[in-house]
C-alpha cells in the first residue's frame, strides 16, 4: 500500500472528533472496517473508486454502518477518508491513531518472547516491572519461540531487551573476543 502523508493528521482529527474516553471503541469500529475492506474488494472498490458519487457511497456506507452497528462519528470518518480519497490508507491511519492514542494515556505496548508459555502470577511481576522501567502503563503481547534456549525477550517500542540465554552468551563471545 502507498504511504499516505496525511495518515497522522487523519487519526488526530478521528480522535479529537470521537474524544479519548470513547476512541477504544471507535477504534475498534475503524478496525472493522477495514477487516472488512481487506475481505471484500467489492465494498473497497466502492469507497476508493471515483466512478460512484458521494451520495452512493454515503448512502452504502450508511447501510453497512447500521448493519455492522457503527457510530455516526465512524461511519462520517469513513466518508471523508473515501471523499478525500484517502480509503486506501484505513490501516495505516489506525495505526496513527492508536499511537496517538497510547502515547496521550500514557500506555506502551511491549512484545515479551519466551521459549514457553509464562503462568500468571509472574506475568503479572513482569507487567509491573516493566511499568516501573517505562513510567507508563504497559499492555503486553506474549508470543512463543521454541529456539529461544530460555530466558526471554522484551521488545518495548522501538527498544529490545534481550534477557535470553542465547543473547547472554553472545555478549560473553563478544567480550571474549574483545579479550
Amino acid at each position: 500500500m502507498k504511504k499516505n502523508k496525511y495518515a497522522k493528521r487523519y487519526a488526530k482529527m478521528f480522535l479529537n472528533a470521537v474524544g479519548l474516553d470513547a476512541a477504544p471503541e471507535a477504534l475498534k469500529e475503524l478496525i472493522t472496517v477495514n477487516t472488512l475492506m481487506d475481505k471484500s474488494p467489492e465494498f473497497k472498490g466502492l469507497l476508493v473508486s471515483p466512478q460512484f458519487t458521494k451520495e452512493e457511497k454515503k448512502s452504502a456506507l450508511k447501510q453497512v454502518g447500521q448493519t455492522l452497528n457503527l457510530s455516526e462519528n465512524t461511519v462520517k470518518f469513513i466518508s471523508y477518508l473515501s471523499d478525500v480519497s484517502a480509503a486506501s490508507a484505513l490501516g495505516e491511519v489506525i495505526d496513527k491513531a492508536i499511537a496517538i492514542y497510547s502515547e496521550k494515556k500514557r500506555k506502551v505496548k511491549a512484545t515479551v518472547i519466551t521459549p514457553v508459555e509464562i503462568d500468571k502470577q509472574y506475568e503479572d511481576r513482569l507487567k509491573e516491572s516493566l511499568k516501573r522501567l517505562t513510567e507508563r502503563d504497559v499492555d503486553i503481547e506474549y508470543a512463543t519461540d521454541p529456539s529461544l534456549l530460555g530466558g526471554m525477550l522484551v521488545k518495548v517500542g522501538s527498544t529490545m531487551y534481550d534477557g535470553s540465554i542465547k543473547g547472554q552468551l553472545r555478549l560473553l563471545r563478544d567480550e571474549l573476543i574483545k579479550g
